[in-house]
């Protein structure tokens, strides 16, 4: 079966670990017709704007994005071309599993958890100003249907990918309205699925728990600022964000993306890791059904990290995003 797939490689490091994961694509046996668009700094110079239209209008039809990495200025310049693509596109759930990999440098071994973010609303709805001159109010937004949707969401993925507890992570301690709606959805929530384990942790003491032993832990659902901070510190565990895959989820369409920087400094040398991006596109596959081939690129993935002869130099080897795609290509094919 043929397949239409919008693609954004990004900037920085992004055209070359989109390259690979094409050319991984391709040899797991899947035909993908791309459709590229330029988007971020790129984009501002030949569009006037990060993120045209015609990104949108292609997502929306072919619902299905693959994207790489995208500088967005800090405190200044244009606004994040993700926020604008989860808002356009309401892709509410952001999913970034976090999996141990033999042959990667971490301090843990055999974590396996998953991060599910609720990602249009909360702190980061962008509405802000100054009060007077000296004193800034940012707003944070919390609706009961926004916390409904992420909660079924994490229990249905639970349930779906065999999975047995899931810990709804709050401050209701603190801030008892917003807070205290999303735990008390989620509670109810957790009524309908019997068959699956529910706690709940105070985001500070989640923290803490997560770095003293992630094995306690299996699905965690949460709201859109704790989960960008806790899925960033869950890559840690296992390596960092350049081994962990990232998608955007909405109930119409779906962008799969690496989750870490673009990395300018090393942007055509030729030495990216394009781990992150392959396993987003093991996830982008199986979300279309393609889940033997999923499973081929993310055996392959294990297999190149855990004979350990080909590593990047992100991970302590010396070997090119070239050479390395050639052997997660040759560990498919074989």
């Amino acid at each position: 079966m043929d397949y239409k797939v919008t693609l954004i490689p990004g900037d920085g490091i992004g055209p070359e670990v989109t390259e690979a994961t094409q050319r991984v694509i391709a040899a797991a046996g899947v035909a993908i017709e791309w459709e590229p668009f330029l988007a971020g700094a790129g984009a501002i110079e030949a569009y006037g704007t990060p993120c045209p239209d015609e990104i949108i209008e292609s997502i929306q039809r072919n619902r299905i994005a693959l994207k790489g990495p995208i500088s967005t200025p800090i405190g200044t310049g244009f606004r994040s071309v993700n926020v604008t693509l989860r808002r356009a596109l309401d892709l509410y759930a952001c999913v970034r599993p976090v999996k141990s990999l033999k042959g990667v440098p971490s301090r843990y071994e055999a974590v396996d958890l998953v991060i599910v973010r609720e990602n249009t609303e909360g702190l980061y709805s962008g509405i802000e100003h100054m009060v007077v001159p000296g004193v800034a109010e940012s707003l944070k937004i919390v609706t009961e249907k926004a916390c409904m949707r992420i909660a079924e969401f994490a229990f249905r993925h639970a349930r779906a990918t065999g999975r047995k507890r899931v810990t709804v992570v709050h401050k209701a301690n603190i801030m008892k309205l917003t807070d205290g709606m999303f735990l008390d959805v989620a509670r109810q929530v957790s009524k309908r699925f019997s068959d699956i384990e529910t706690n709940e942790c105070i985001v500070d003491a989640c923290c803490m728990g997560l770095v003293r032993d992630p094995s306690n832990f299996d699905v965690l659902v949460m709201d859109n600022l704790y989960g960008d901070i806790l899925s960033d510190l869950s890559a840690g565990l296992v390596g960092g964000l350049g081994v962990v895959p990232g998608a955007n989820i909405g109930d119409q369409c779906a962008v799969f993306e690496a989750v870490h920087g673009s990395a300018p400094d090393i942007a055509g040398l030729g030495v990216a890791n394009p781990t992150a991006l392959v396993l987003s596109s093991a996830l982008m596959l199986q979300y279309m059904g393609e889940r033997e081939a999923a499973r081929r690129i993310e055996h392959a993935v294990e297999h190149v990290h855990a004979e350990g002869k080909v590593r990047t130099r992100d991970i302590g080897g010396d070997a090119t995003t070239e050479a390395f795609t050639e052997a997660l290509v040759a560990a498919i094919t074989s």
